[in-house]
């Protein structure tokens, strides 16, 4: 299946405290294989996203669509959603204590998000669906520290 087939996939975690033109082109090569680039990027329209960057997304085909009028974060509502969900579910119950933590801690969030996290607009069911476990004794598995829960049925005995 197609990473972009129209599920709420994280695609890539990536962060910096020092965030450059240089430094996202690197991370955008790194989040997509020059064989399966998306056809198009929304982004804003941060100081940050500088020639090398822009130049990277071309050679690899990606289109770019900066958010318009500049500073208008609403254009973009399904990345603002996310990186709500992120702080309401995730940061804002964690101290996080370097980039590396920063960086475990969100790739776990997004694998939960991916594979775990139901979604109303999926009909309650995870990006990554998953078969219906209709038998057997309900368990729970700690995610993020026990911060969420992945609830499924344990095999019959």
């Amino acid at each position: 299946m197609s990473p972009f087939s129209g599920r709420r996939r994280i695609l890539h975690v990536e962060a910096t405290d020092q965030p450059t033109a240089e430094w996202l082109a690197r991370a955008i090569t790194e989040a997509f294989p020059w064989d399966e680039a998306p056809a198009f990027l929304v982004r804003d329209n941060d100081g940050a996203y500088g020639l090398k960057f822009r130049r990277r997304m071309r050679a690899m085909g990606i289109r770019d669509k900066p958010t318009w009028p500049p500073r208008s974060p609403w254009q973009n509502g399904w990345v603002e959603r996310l990186i709500g969900s992120i702080r309401r579910e995730c940061l804002d119950h964690h101290i996080i204590w370097s980039i590396p933590h920063l960086r475990k801690v969100l790739r776990a969030y997004a694998d939960y998000y991916t594979n775990d996290r139901t979604h109303l607009a999926l009909s309650k069911d995870a990006p990554n669906s998953r078969a219906v476990e209709a038998v057997g004794p309900v368990s729970s598995r700690p995610i993020l520290g026990g911060l969420h829960h992945r609830y499924g049925r344990e095999p019959m005995k």
